[in-house]
Order: structure tokens, then sequence, then C-alpha cells
């Protein structure tokens, strides 16, 4: 693990808030998101949501900030009266393995809570690219499961659910 460089501030002093993406910082990192899901993925295979799929009702986007840089962001798509799709989380490359897409996943599943919804999905990849983010929701209870909403199975993409 590389250190931390000396001018970010430890994972605890992050401040996670509701995003509207007017932002400048927020809308590159969200840039940078749906780059690196083209450049890891099979034509046709990419299910990231641009930034009009992520302004749509029922979308709503948290960013963590550590003073005045964008640390990550994470979405919440409520899909019905039980049921949450977890979206665009993506790390900034300067705070990777500092515990940024943990603190965004605690907060939107506490989202999630709140709202009433009983079970959290998420459709992502398969190869090297993935690994990072699959041994994250593993670990933090996502279990393999079927395709759910409009998506397909295939031989790239996988499907993992929480039950809240």
């Amino acid at each position: 693990m590389n250190p931390s460089p000396a001018h970010l501030t430890e994972p605890a002093a992050l401040h996670i808030r509701a995003d509207d993406l007017s932002g400048e910082a927020t809308r590159d990192l969200l840039r940078l998101h749906l780059e690196g899901m083209h450049a890891s993925s099979p034509v046709g295979s990419v299910f990231a949501l641009d930034l009009s799929g992520l302004q749509a009702p029922g979308v709503t986007v948290w960013s963590a900030w550590d003073r005045d840089r964008i640390a990550g962001i994470g979405a919440l798509k409520v899909l019905d009266a039980e049921n949450g799709e977890l979206k665009s989380m993506r790390t900034h490359p300067d705070y990777l393995r500092r515990g940024v897409a943990a603190a965004l996943l605690e907060h939107i599943i506490a989202q999630a809570r709140q709202l009433g919804l009983t079970r959290l999905s998420l459709e992502t990849g398969s190869g090297p690219a993935f690994e990072p983010a699959l041994a994250l929701y593993r670990r933090r209870g996502f279990a393999d499961g079927d395709a759910f909403a409009d998506y397909e199975r295939s031989a790239f993409n996988q499907f993992l659910h929480l039950r809240l």
C-alpha cells in the first residue's frame, strides 16, 4: 500500500453530502468513472448512468469531500417501494484504499434503510478492474444473485444483493 500524500487528510475528515452534479469536480469524477467503465467493459455492457441518468427522478447522488477536494461519489436509484440499486460508485484516484468507498457505501445503505427499502442491489462487471469493488461489496455482506430490474445476465456482468 502506498503511503498517503501529506496534503490529504485521513478518511475520518470526509464530509458526505447530497450532490446536485453541478460542480466541476463532481462532473470530472463522473467523467472519469464513465471512461473507466467503458475502458474495462465490452461494448454494450456498460450500464453506468451518465449525467442525465443521475439527475433522473428517484436517483440521489452523494459526494465525499476532503475539505475542498472531491474524494468519491456514489448514488442510490430507488427501483420501487422495497428495492434500491447502488450506482456510480467511484473513488478519486488520489483517495484509493483510504476508506472513501466504504464510507460512501455505509452512507448509501443508511439512506436506503431510512427510505424503508429492504434490498439493495447492484450490477457490475468481471475482471481485474472490478475486483476491488467486488471485494468491498462482499465484505459488507452483498451476495451474488439473480439479475434484477431490466438487466439480463451475460458472461461479463454480475449481480449482488444486500438484505437491509
